[in-house]
């Protein structure tokens, strides 16, 4: 399951995604809230799949995105080395 850590730019807390939906095929609308109840700042945010960092085993024809240059690939993979937890904080499934 991926996850990801949101963190409050105002107090550094993490941050929850109280609901979200789908706009498109590579774009989700999330609305988050700050786990901090002092601070309780509130925010819309997107998600949107822009590149593709590696093929798909199970291709389906209709997902078309450009595919990621060699300098985001490295980025991508200098991130993950840099924040290895990066991905063990926050769920983001899609709330009900």
């Amino acid at each position: 399951m991926s996850t990801y850590k949101l963190i409050c730019p105002h107090c550094q807390s993490r941050m929850r995604i109280r609901t979200s939906e789908g706009k498109h095929i590579f774009l989700r609308v999330a609305y988050l809230q700050c786990m901090n109840e002092a601070c309780g700042w509130a925010v819309r945010a997107e998600f949107e799949m822009t590149h593709e960092m590696s093929p798909s085993g199970m291709a389906n024809p209709t997902v078309k995105l450009p595919i990621a240059t060699t300098a985001q690939r490295r980025a991508a993979m200098v991130s993950v080395a840099v924040y290895p937890d990066l991905l063990d904080q926050l769920d983001m499934e899609p709330a009900t």
